[in-house]
């Protein structure tokens, strides 16, 4: 070998006990022919014991056992780039890892075997996990801030056991947040049972929460027990609460007071102990203003009072519902759509949302259907959203961040047009320091009428 070959070899490995990816060849038999320094730290294994070993030996992975990207390689030859998978180390500890595969041949382009890189991703999954527990509570995500007060707080109001009353309009998530209220609670063992209350009448809404005993009516030929008895010792959602009749009302308020119910023709009452939990898209307090409501239930069921607000108060969250929606629906469908396009997610910033979150989910399954590449793009979504005059539009960006940043634009000119430009008091409405404003009005390079309505203080 000449000299010159002699300092190349010796560099490349240099190079690859350097790197902090993992680096491994195989030969046609699959076995191990080199192994190095990151491999054996990532992997546990020495290298003297990897090399001569079969390669799902030493990685154990579940690509192993599937859809092998080094396989791939090697029988198509060509190059994979960052596959996800995961391996199991010599200490029985599954790491999550991103591999790329390429072929392995020699100087005159004959295959020897192939050759995978992998990286240890176990860091970035800590912090996803990390960041999962701050923005992510059952099914709910949100950046939001009025949404991150009440996930500050929902640990607390589970296992309190008092009654909650969830207010937001229709499509913002009311049933997910009972549902994430009981599954932190004590209860959560138990059954979680919800019910529109606005969708039946009187007779039939007390006959599916109270039960009815046999011949209480026409066609009752057998008892039957109600939701309540279903749920034991849960939680009941009433949903949309605000439709029932003032002679439900009082027959639910002597229920939550007195803590036992009676079947329809029964003369026995029976006790429970149900957690309850009411929603609706209605404005209670003002409905017993205005004698459309009880005033003795809403005082029950208001000892603690959540309020969701609809999406376009919390816009910032649509590219981490997205990515939501799109997680859900891959395990759903068996799919594996990885984003939205730069246009479609332009298109989705600029949308109001009347139908709120139910309607972007709604917007994504749609897409899911007209989809079949790994991008949702602008061709895509429902007609009905394209029709957007493109000057109303924000301009296109890349990645989530950049989408968080525009909505976050979106909010603060919002906010100065609301207030007169008065910085002041744009900053309070925010929630930010008036110095935090004043640097984000420069990164934004948002300039302010002359004559505006900022206070001279500042």
């Amino acid at each position: 070998m000449r000299e010159s070959d002699k300092i190349a070899k010796a560099a490349n490995e240099i190079i690859l006990e350097s790197i902090s990816d993992g680096v491994f060849t195989v030969d046609h038999n699959w076995r191990i022919m080199s192994f190095n320094r990151a491999a054996e730290e990532i992997t546990g294994t020495r290298r003297e014991e990897a090399i001569g070993r079969y390669c799902w030996e030493v990685f154990r992975s579940n690509m192993c056992e599937g859809d092998c990207a080094l396989k791939r390689s090697m029988k198509e030859g060509k190059s994979f780039v960052n596959s996800s998978t995961y391996i199991v180390n010599n200490r029985q500890k599954r790491i999550s890892i991103s591999v790329s595969t390429s072929p392995l041949k020699n100087e005159k382009g004959e295959a020897l075997g192939g050759v995978e890189t992998f990286r240890d991703h176990s860091l970035v999954e800590e912090l996803r996990r990390e960041l999962k527990g701050r923005f992510q509570i059952g099914d709910m995500v949100s950046y939001s801030k009025a949404m991150q007060k009440i996930f500050n707080i929902l640990h607390q109001v589970a296992e309190s056991d008092s009654s909650v009353l969830i207010e937001g309009e229709t499509g913002t998530g009311k049933e997910l947040m009972s549902r994430a209220i009981h599954s932190l609670s004590l209860r959560k063992e138990e059954p979680f049972i919800a019910i529109n209350c606005g969708a039946l009448p009187d007779t039939l809404l007390e006959s599916e929460l109270f039960g009815y005993k046999a011949g209480a009516f026409t066609n009752a030929e057998k008892d039957k027990p109600g939701l309540f008895s279903a749920a034991g010792m849960g939680t009941i959602l009433l949903d949309e609460i605000g439709d029932t009749s003032s002679a439900f009302q009082v027959r639910l308020l002597r229920v939550l007071e007195e803590k036992e119910y009676q079947p329809l023709g029964s003369v026995e009452k029976i006790k429970t102990n149900v957690r309850i939990i009411a929603a609706t898209n209605h404005d209670l307090e003002e409905m017993v203003l205005k004698g459309e409501f009880r005033r003795d239930l809403f005082y029950r069921i208001n000892i603690i009072r959540l309020h969701l607000p609809p999406l376009r108060e919390r816009m910032e969250d649509i590219p981490l519902l997205v990515e939501s929606f799109i997680k859900k629906m891959n395990r759903m469908k068996g799919r594996s759509v990885s984003s939205v396009g730069r246009e479609a997610m332009t298109v989705l910033l600029a949308h109001d949302y009347p139908g709120n979150i139910r309607e972007l989910e709604n917007i994504i399954e749609h897409g899911f259907v007209l989809c079949s590449e790994a991008e949702i793009r602008l061709s895509h979504l429902p007609a009905y959203l394209i029709r957007t005059e493109p000057s109303k539009l924000p301009e296109h960006h890349s990645s989530m961040g950049e989408s968080v940043q525009v909505t976050e634009e979106m909010k603060i000119l919002e906010a100065l047009k609301r207030n007169h430009y008065n910085r002041t008091a744009a900053a309070k409405e925010l929630g930010i320091h008036k110095s935090t404003l004043f640097r984000k009005l420069k990164k934004y390079h948002i300039s302010l009428p002359e004559m505006d309505g900022r206070s001279s203080r500042f």
